[in-house]
């Protein structure tokens, strides 16, 4: 089952950087060749390529055989809200604990009383300079105690986390001071320069329910999105477009970096693609549309309340559009009708998203990436449980629906015309 490949890739996508590994691995298993930014690129019709920025995005594109039209892209995020391990980050005393900060907008309680370890990259000391090595401490590392209900009585009624205190992890005892820089270096196989380390949860994927109707992992949002759209990029028809892959990094805190959507990263790819192959840029943006997928908030069970009475999406409804009078997503009549017809044409089911009109909606990379490559864009993602905590749920129907729908979408071709677009 498709599902199953679904929870190997959330199992081996431990930090953002492992996240982009496994990509990277799935891409060259399909014969993609991997491209250097810092070397010429020479692009051939019928070409497959990929490459990676600062090991936490990755962008990959087809050549078609013939004239391209205009390109197909689709962006998606490789991060999620954790905690980063402060370099030195032993606090020592009758217990050795880590010194963290949070990043990202998280649901600190759902992090507590779990088994937790480190994984990330670092940069070690070489004879020929600098190397960035992948570290996946592979076991039950630390944890965060919670405080007894003896202790905080009024626990039940709302807690305001304090996370210079209250989410410190716990490493050992005493004498496990001093310990953990030479486990992250045995991990590393050298000496330690720099690193970005992050905590995870040791849960795997789990698929669950009378029917097994149910996904529960860490970083649904946005690896879901991911791998559906990974899936559909490699199983797509060759399309008069050129199909792009955009997985970027530093969403859940504004992608303000080289490798989020707040950068040159994707619109410097455009330029360079047209460059080599002496397209014209403009006239190819003209027939060019955005996917930008990330997930949306499902109906909770136990609070329907929250959700819009006309904008409500269920779990195993089928692939979310999502709106936002305010902009906050890209989607409007003109990209929901291109993408809806897609999925149609595909026997994909569609749902639609609105937040209910009170309360704030979040942010996605298709508005931030608008800002430097200005193309029709809708706004897309996968209903889910609980966005943010460190275990999410959401359906298993909906990664195939998406996968599908990716499919159909990077093997279609997209004209504009005077009054709209034609879909080949």
């Amino acid at each position: 089952m498709q599902i199953h490949d679904l929870c190997a890739f959330l199992d081996a996508s431990r930090s953002r950087f492992h996240a982009a590994a496994e990509v990277c691995r799935r891409l060259s298993a399909q014969s993609y060749a991997r491209l250097e930014e810092n070397r010429p690129w020479e692009l051939i019709p019928g070409g497959k390529y990929y490459f990676c920025r600062g090991g936490s995005a990755v962008l990959a594109f087809r050549i078609p055989n013939g004239i391209p039209t205009g390109f197909l892209m689709s962006a998606s995020h490789l991060d999620r809200p954790t905690f980063l391990v402060k370099e030195n980050g032993e606090l020592t005393g009758d217990c050795t604990r880590i010194a963290t900060e949070g990043y990202g907008g998280m649901l600190i309680h759902s992090w507590l009383d779990r088994p937790l370890s480190i994984a990330g990259r670092v940069l070690v000391e070489t004879e020929t300079g600098i190397e960035s090595r992948l570290v996946d401490i592979d076991r039950d590392l630390c944890l965060i105690p919670n405080l007894a209900i003896h202790q905080n009585r009024t626990a039940n009624d709302g807690v305001k986390w304090n996370t210079a205190v209250d989410t410190l992890p716990l490493l050992g005892g005493k004498n496990a001071a001093g310990k953990l820089r030479s486990c992250l270096e045995e991990a590393a196989g050298g000496n330690i320069i720099s690193q970005d380390l992050y905590l995870y949860l040791r849960e795997e994927a789990r698929i669950w329910g009378m029917d097994e109707e149910y996904i529960s992992a860490p970083g649904l949002d946005d690896l879901e999105c991911v791998w559906g759209c990974l899936q559909g990029f490699l199983q797509a028809k060759e399309s008069g477009s050129i199909p792009m892959l955009c997985l970027l990094d530093s969403e859940e805190v504004g992608s303000a970096s080289a490798e989020g959507a707040d950068s040159t990263l994707i619109s410097g790819t455009l330029e360079r693609i047209c460059r080599a192959l002496d397209l014209n840029q403009a006239t190819m943006l003209a027939n060019s549309f955005m996917v930008s997928a990330d997930n949306a908030h499902a109906v909770h069970p136990n609070h329907p309340e929250l959700s819009d009475k006309t904008g409500a999406v269920q779990l195993n409804g089928g692939v979310v559009i999502k709106f936002n009078a305010n902009q906050s997503y890209t989607s409007d009549g003109f990209s929901a009708a291109i993408f809806r017809k897609i999925c149609a044409d595909a026997g994909v089911p569609t749902q639609t998203f609105y937040n209910r009109a009170d309360l704030r909606s979040g942010s996605t990379l298709g508005r931030i990436s608008l800002n430097h490559v200005s193309v029709p864009s809708v706004d897309i993602g996968l209903a889910q449980l609980a966005m943010h905590a460190c275990y999410e749920t959401a359906g298993t129907a909906d990664p195939i629906h998406l996968e599908k729908a990716m499919a159909a979408y990077y093997g279609a071709t997209l004209t504009a015309t005077a009054s709209g677009c034609e879909i080949g």
